[in-house]
């Protein structure tokens, strides 16, 4: 196999300012397991462009060295094609490679690349951009734009400032209202969170967040019932301990396409796979089945 890593310089895993002991480490872990390996460093702004590169180049797989955000580079350049997509797992989260099972330590990670097993699996997509995880409107944009603020003035690491940016939205409480138009209704909603996965998304205790199966062809939309602060709270503390229940905490129905649209706002900050953007309403989502290719391991029986 030949491939080509890039790796972001971002990542929680490489921000240590060792970019040149990474590149080594990765090259050599290909080359342990059988394959070559051309990695390179890349600041985030230009993975997606490095990414087309990648995907046109000679490599029998495009592999990404980072969290979702870095993987989401990635998808445009590859979604519909028959070339890979490769995970190191090196971000804060990496909540696709969990759900997926690819190991966490890098060997491991390889290895699995190396395998060469391919899976297909769904992509969401939002007015034309799109998303491996999951995409929200409400509380948890605000969260993120403020942590990344917080983070960027240099006032606080990324767990200290996602806390500090977490308990001023909470002061603040930004709800949406919104028409969700559904295939076979229309809900008017009030709402903290609403939150499209791609695939559904288990809320049990010790799997919150978890996705069983990414193949499945569905987005699942979550609307939070909690409408005061004091109830959002008390659904963030079950979502901690594990202790959501669907019927009891939210509104949620799986559905192939959806569309949000608001009465006064031309415009919406929509966070995809923890990034965040503001994108024109109406909001149109749509799951496009089996249209990324990646290399995990087999899908549990």
């Amino acid at each position: 196999m030949k491939a080509s890593v890039l790796l972001n310089v971002a990542a929680g895993s490489v921000e240590s300012g060792e970019t040149a002991g990474d590149i080594a480490r990765i090259a050599e872990a290909f080359r342990s397991a059988g394959a070559e390996a051309a990695v390179r460093a890349v600041d985030p702004a230009g993975l997606p462009a490095a990414a087309e590169r990648a995907a046109s180049s000679d490599a029998d797989a495009v592999v990404m060295g980072g969290g979702d955000g870095t993987l989401s580079c990635a998808v445009k350049a590859l979604v519909g094609g028959d070339k890979p997509l490769g995970i190191l797992p090196l971000g804060t989260l990496n909540h696709f490679a969990r759900d997926l099972g690819v190991p966490s330590g890098l060997d491991g990670a390889v290895r699995t690349v190396v395998a060469g097993h391919v899976r297909c699996v769904d992509v969401g997509e939002v007015n034309g951009h799109l998303f491996l995880n999951n995409s929200s409107l409400g509380i948890y944009p605000e969260v993120v734009r403020e942590r990344d603020e917080i983070h960027e003035r240099g006032a606080g690491s990324r767990w200290p400032a996602t806390l500090r940016a977490a308990l001023a939205q909470l002061r603040r409480f930004p709800v949406v209202s919104v028409t969700l138009r559904l295939p076979e209704r229309t809900l008017r909603v009030t709402s903290p969170l609403v939150f499209v996965g791609n695939n559904r998304y288990e809320m049990k205790a010790f799997a919150v967040g978890r996705r069983p199966e990414m193949d499945r062809g569905e987005l699942w939309l979550y609307v939070a019932r909690a409408r005061s602060r004091l109830g959002f709270v008390g659904l963030a503390g079950r979502a901690l301990l594990g202790r959501l229940d669907p019927a009891r905490d939210f509104e949620w129905e799986g559905l192939p396409a959806l569309e949000v649209a608001t009465v006064w706002r031309r415009s919406l900050p929509v966070a995809l796979d923890g990034e965040v953007m503001r994108l024109a309403t109406p909001l149109r989502y749509r799951v496009r089945p089996r249209a990324l290719r990646v290399l995990a391991p087999p899908a549990p029986a």
